[in-house]
């Protein structure tokens, strides 16, 4: 998508136009002040992107995280970049740069390692291991305290695009004009308080320039992490509510709904065989997805009445039945109307998530299935208009084979997704998770 880019000035001020980088931050942050609303995250390139990000981040309440991108540096010439790599294996080459050099094979390769080797040594040194803040489906503001080349801020660009980022925004205190005019091709926008012509060094636009220490970056990392931000204080404030889907002149059904800031859709949850809403594995991989900004709604599918005669628990076009009766309960709620909606069904529960979608047609965005059973709705399949990811466990031997032989009876757009080593239920230790994990960015790509 090509962006566009935003500067206050374009010709070199004379003087230096920042005192240092908490200044340029500060300033950087005024800029972004209309951002807040759209909950974006901040993620630095570090080192010297992290006292400008710290800065930005806190005055939009966002979340701070560090993005760890390399150049790669030319032979006999470490600082000036032939290119950068990402975390996540993205590579981005200035062809032009090498070409210039006369670089041979060799010499690109033995300088790609090096800069592997940096970033791998930078990412334990940031999180430990630890994985980064999640961006799927989320505006990210990429911060640096200036943009030379641009190959860094590309690479960055390029690695967000793969994590599922909604909108990327690149916003540095200076950037060169032909560089920042390059990205637009790759960012959504590009942000500069300052766009000289000849930019002759980031370093030459401040008064205090020195080098940003890892302990600097680190203390900055866990100072924000310390603070309580709006957006977590906003948390406990989220339309969690108990309600009711109304059954005609019965009690209806009874649900959980929870509708976190600016949702960007509604997950309605059908649960497996003898659950109900309360079911400990929906409930946290809802909680995950409301994280991400999704509302949930989970609800029991069947009275307590109901629940006395077993039939009516493999009941799947009775379930269906009841996820449509919330479907339209939903569009009319003020909370709700107006978000895309999905389904999340989990073992018969995916069955009759199946069916609901077929028959609510494009009313339903898209249908999630955990360890689900899609042949007991396998003569609707063919009927389902919604894309669908299967969700299996790769020890679940019957259902995985089952999944297969279902998903070749779609017409629509379908995922089969294999979690190594977990069971039916996902009990193994980290496996509910990576199923939040992606049904979360599958979902945030089919709804936004």
């Amino acid at each position: 998508m090509p962006g566009r880019t935003t500067s206050i000035f374009r010709d070199d001020p004379g003087p230096p136009a920042f005192r240092d980088r908490r200044q340029a931050g500060q300033r950087l942050a005024g800029l972004l002040a209309g951002l807040a609303g759209e909950r974006p995250v901040v993620l630095a390139l570090p080192r010297g992107g992290v006292p400008v990000a710290y800065e930005v981040a806190k005055a939009l309440g966002a979340p701070l995280d560090v993005l760890v991108v390399r150049k790669i540096g030319a032979p006999g010439n470490p600082e000036l970049a032939m290119g950068a790599i990402a975390e996540g294996n993205v590579r981005v080459f200035d062809t032009r740069t090498i070409a210039s050099l006369l670089v041979s094979e060799p010499e690109l390769e033995h300088a790609i390692i090096r800069a592997e080797a940096e970033l791998q040594a930078r990412l334990e040194r940031y999180r430990s291991g630890e994985p980064g803040v999640p961006v799927a489906g989320r505006t990210v503001l990429v911060v640096d305290d200036g943009l030379a080349t641009g190959s860094t801020a590309g690479a960055a660009v390029q690695a967000l695009r793969d994590r599922g980022a909604q909108r990327i925004i690149v916003a540095v205190p200076v950037g060169a004009l032909e560089s920042a005019e390059r990205l637009r091709g790759a960012a959504d926008e590009v942000v500069c308080l300052a766009e000289p012509y000849f930019l002759d060094g980031v370093g030459a636009w401040y008064e205090e320039f020195g080098q940003v220490s890892d302990d600097t970056v680190t203390a900055l990392l866990a100072n924000l992490h310390q603070q309580p931000s709006p957006e977590a204080l906003d948390a406990t404030d989220w339309a969690r509510s108990a309600v009711r889907i109304p059954l005609g002149p019965g009690p209806g059904l009874e649900a959980d709904l929870s509708v976190p800031p600016h949702a960007l859709g509604l997950v309605i949850f059908a649960h497996g065989t003898g659950s109900g809403r309360n079911s400990a594995r929906n409930r946290h991989v809802a909680a995950q997805l409301n994280e991400q900004g999704l509302a949930t709604l989970l609800l029991d599918l069947l009275t307590p009445e109901e629940e006395l005669n077993r039939s009516n628990v493999f009941d799947v076009r009775l379930l269906a039945g009841r996820l449509l009766a919330a479907t339209r309960w939903a569009l009319e709620q003020e909370e709700t109307a107006g978000l895309p909606i999905a389904y999340f069904g989990a073992s018969t529960g995916a069955g009759a998530a199946l069916i609901a979608a077929a028959q609510a047609g494009p009313t339903v965005k898209a249908v999630v299935s955990r360890g689900g059973r899609p042949d007991l709705a396998q003569d609707r399949l063919k009927e389902v208009r919604a894309p669908v990811l299967l969700i299996v466990g790769g020890e679940d031997s019957i259902v995985l084979e089952l999944n297969r032989s279902a998903a070749e009876h779609l017409s629509c757009e379908y995922h089969l997704t294999v979690v190594p080593g977990a069971t039916h239920l996902f009990e193994e230790p980290g496996t509910l998770d990576e199923v939040a994990e992606i049904a979360a960015r599958w979902l945030l790509e089919r709804l936004t």
